[in-house]
């Protein structure tokens, strides 16, 4: 199910956003360039481009690239955060209305952002925007929750102090049945190692970036921002913190 305020949920925790979040492999473009013809010139459509994270790794791809994001300060930060990109067009529209002509891109890309869709109106609106040999690339940057003491401490404090963690997490669509329906067939998956590192201020800031999390304002964030401090203390090796993700790449066309 979409969450209610799936649109504006992550407005007071952009800056967070950009400075926290993890970035996506290298690896990825020479996947797709590699099983799906992807090259410079391919168009490529980022539903739900966010701050532009994803969008630069293909930017920098020499892709032209349509950015579609309907949170305004998460748009409005991306436009800020690729101003230098000539090839980069920002749209404030929806994976369900994504208000790009027909048959008009290559690539469909969507890096942390599927769960939010609404799939039946988005298949049909992926298919309306996509060239006939057209591609579309789900993306998870898929933070590991039991490789290591640290990860398995935070995965306890997501429980103890997450808002509706359970319900949003990405994992739930993650599923053979789902990806089946929304695409018409099985995809494709490659799954790439990716890992940040933090001090304490990083680590605050990257559990502030997550909209599950009470916000700075809420009177659970001191108990919340205690018990991270506790959590860096015990697991810290020279001052850091490691996240470790699976990166999980879902590819193929629109049947």
């Amino acid at each position: 199910m979409v969450a209610k305020n799936a649109t504006s949920r992550f407005s007071s925790r952009v800056d967070d956003y950009i400075r926290y979040r993890p970035q996506y492999p290298v690896e990825i473009i020479d996947l797709l360039a590699a099983r799906c013809g992807l090259v410079p010139d391919s168009v490529v459509a980022d539903i739900g481009s966010g701050t532009g994270i994803l969008t630069r790794l293909f930017l920098d791809n020499g892709n032209p690239v349509i950015g579609v994001e309907p949170n305004r300060e998460m748009r409005e930060a991306g436009e800020h955060f690729l101003a230098d990109y000539g090839r980069f067009t920002s749209l404030d529209a929806t994976s369900e209305a994504t208000r790009i002509p027909a048959g008009a891109v290559d690539f469909i890309i969507a890096g942390q952002a599927f769960h939010w869709f609404d799939q039946a109106k988005s298949r049909v609106e992926f298919m309306r925007i996509l060239k006939p040999e057209g591609w579309t690339v789900l993306i998870w940057n898929d933070r590991r929750t039991d490789s290591t003491p640290f990860l398995r401490d935070y995965e306890s404090l997501l429980q103890e102090f997450g808002t509706d963690y359970n319900e949003i997490n990405h994992k739930n669509v993650q599923d053979k049945a789902v990806f089946a329906n929304f695409f018409g067939a099985a995809p494709q998956e490659a799954v790439f190692d990716n890992v940040q590192r933090f001090d304490l201020d990083g680590l605050m800031g990257r559990i502030n970036s997550s909209s599950y999390v009470p916000g700075r304002d809420d009177p659970r964030h001191p108990a919340m921002a205690a018990r991270a401090r506790e959590i860096f203390d015990r697991n810290q090796q020279r001052g850091q913190v490691a996240f470790e993700y699976d990166t999980r790449v879902f590819y193929g066309p629109m049947a």
